[in-house]
């Protein structure tokens, strides 16, 4: 009789799970791994479970472990540990991230598309070396989410040491990952979609997102090359060199058929003056099947680029000459607007005007027109001293803007307003200056009001510009230019006693510089004080003034 019940017992085990779930648990537990996570300083900071979701290393756990975490490894239901290598996605909000693991070749749970209410499910917890017992439930609701995935209520008794761990149907599918319990009901467990976490995936923003910033582990390249040059773009200014090289690295190895990761490592290499890695990128480029015009394109604005801002390193194979001719072909390939700027640029560098003139005057005929480029043809003609032309050209460059005018315009205005300055038509210049001072408001400095009290002065509008210098003078209070130009403005208006106030202030600031005294003697010598007004034009003499000799000879009779 005892041998008919312990005959008996295992038996009524093995019926705890349908003749199908006894087919795959024992299969599916290879697939199960734990998560251990690590802080800088090597000590452990966190550890769960999870599942292995594709062949080459792919797997799922929780989010939580990886915060703060320098380093992560997996141990598989074989007791065989891995590291983990990158981040392949991750959701703080349901508290799962996808990741990839330096595993040759690894065997995944097959993804259920999704689960009803009122089907049978299994929770299968971690073992190592041992196939565990299955705890069967129900999904007794389903709730959607982001419109394709669910979030499931289980009637399920899950202990904590199980949490992350699959949920599957009876064909071995997983349904979901078992979600810590906000509440204490027993028997009553939760689970986010397996298709959820298994969707998960890096793109070019990812870079950018909170949840990757605060984890060491680096985040995986994109599988899109487009989505991959985004996250490259935006790295730029986000991480450190090491890992933007890096990723660059990963970029190339990922799609060693793309030629922007070559332009980018060549990028890299010439901020670091390594012009000969940089040209053999560039060429490595070249060879590689597609868009050879945008290469070409590249190349010619290294180039420049070097030739402009690091010209004291030279490099033989490098002038704007060969920029000029890499750009030309761009244009043969394709003939795109954008090719003639990058020409017209380097003529202006090399002092070319004309040509670039010629190159600048044909993009005003093409979809480039705009003010920009009628700006480029103004500071040729500047170049070449033709001060009607470059005019000319500056009004182009503000008539492409209608009143009234938007920021984007302020450039040209003040470009304008220095021109007419530069040609003496100073009310003209000051009214540009109106509208420049109108649309940039507290940004302005000190250095603008001074340039518009020039021309205010220039036009006579004297009131104006004691305005400005005042204004000047608010803003930069200890810059003694601005006081020596109050004090003489105040002299040529007949404020005599104010420009020796102001003179006086000048000398206490700056009692070494000539402009104080010179300006206090000739106020001086205009309210009949001739005899103090000599003495401080002497000393401002002394101290190296070209204007003093001749005020002394006129006001010492």
């Amino acid at each position: 009789m005892l041998k008919k019940i312990l005959l008996f017992i295992p038996i009524c085990l093995l019926t705890l799970l349908p003749v199908s779930a006894q087919s795959w648990a024992s299969k599916a537990v290879k697939s199960l791994l734990t998560l251990k996570t690590f802080a800088k300083d090597g000590t452990l900071l966190a550890s769960s479970t999870g599942f292995f979701v594709g062949t080459d290393g792919e797997a799922v756990s929780s989010y939580a472990p990886f915060k703060g975490a320098q380093r992560a490894v997996v141990i598989d239901a074989q007791g065989k540990e891995y590291p983990v290598e990158f981040m392949l996605g991750a959701n703080e909000t349901y508290d799962v991230a996808k990741f990839q693991v330096a595993a040759q070749k690894t065997t995944p749970l097959p993804i259920a598309a999704t689960a009803t209410k009122g089907s049978s499910v299994w929770l299968l917890p971690y073992a190592v070396k041992k196939t565990p017992d299955c705890v069967q439930g129900t999904i007794s609701n389903a709730e959607l989410f982001q419109e394709k995935y669910q979030y499931y209520t289980l009637q399920l008794n899950a202990e904590e040491s199980q949490i992350n761990s699959p949920v599957l149907n009876e064909n071995g599918e997983v349904v979901g990952i078992i979600q810590p319990s906000a509440g204490d009901q027993k028997g009553t467990s939760y689970a986010v979609s397996a298709r959820f976490a298994t969707d998960l995936k890096i793109v070019g923003l990812s870079i950018n997102d909170p949840v990757f910033r605060q984890t060491q582990i680096p985040m995986a390249m994109p599988d899109d090359a487009k989505e991959a040059l985004l996250t490259i773009f935006l790295a730029s200014s986000s991480v450190s060199e090491n890992e933007y090289l890096n990723l660059i690295e990963r970029f190339i190895k990922k799609f060693p058929d793309e030629a922007d990761g070559y332009v980018y490592r060549a990028r890299y290499q010439v901020s670091k003056g390594n012009f000969s890695s940089a040209d053999e990128d560039m060429q490595r480029a070249l060879k590689i099947n597609g868009e050879k015009d945008d290469v070409h394109y590249q190349y010619a604005d290294l180039i420049y680029q070097k030739e402009i801002y690091q010209s004291d390193k030279p490099f033989s194979a490098w002038t704007l000459d060969k920029a000029f001719s890499e750009s030309q072909e761009a244009y043969r390939i394709n003939p795109m607007p954008i090719y003639l700027q990058q020409q017209a640029q380097i003529r202006y560098a090399q002092g070319q005007y004309a040509e670039a003139y010629n190159l600048y005057d044909r993009l005003t005929r093409s979809d480039l027109r705009s003010a920009d480029i009628f700006f480029a043809a103004s500071q040729c003609k500047a170049q070449l001293n033709e001060p009607d032309m470059q005019l000319a050209l500056l009004d182009s460059a503000v008539n492409q803007f209608s009143r009234p005018y938007v920021k984007t315009a302020a450039p040209y205005l003040l470009a304008r307003a220095q021109a007419l300055y530069n040609q003496g038509k100073y009310r003209p210049a000051v009214n540009d200056y109106n509208e420049y001072e109108q649309l940039m408001g507290s940004q302005l400095g000190a250095a603008f009001y001074y340039q518009r009290e020039l021309a205010e002065l220039g036009g006579h509008l004297y009131q104006q510009a004691l305005n400005d210098i005042n204004k000047a003078i608010e803003l930069a209070p200890t810059e003694p230019m601005y006081q020596a130009e109050k004090a003489s403005l105040q002299v040529r208006v007949g404020m005599h006693k104010e420009a020796m106030e102001t003179a006086q202030q000048l000398i206490r600031m700056s009692p070494d510089l000539s402009d104080g005294y010179l300006f206090l003697g000739l106020a001086q010598c205009l309210s009949d004080q001739k005899a103090e007004g000599v003495k401080n034009l002497n000393k401002a003499k002394e101290l190296g003034n070209d204007q003093a000799q001749s005020l002394i000879d006129k006001y010492a009779k």
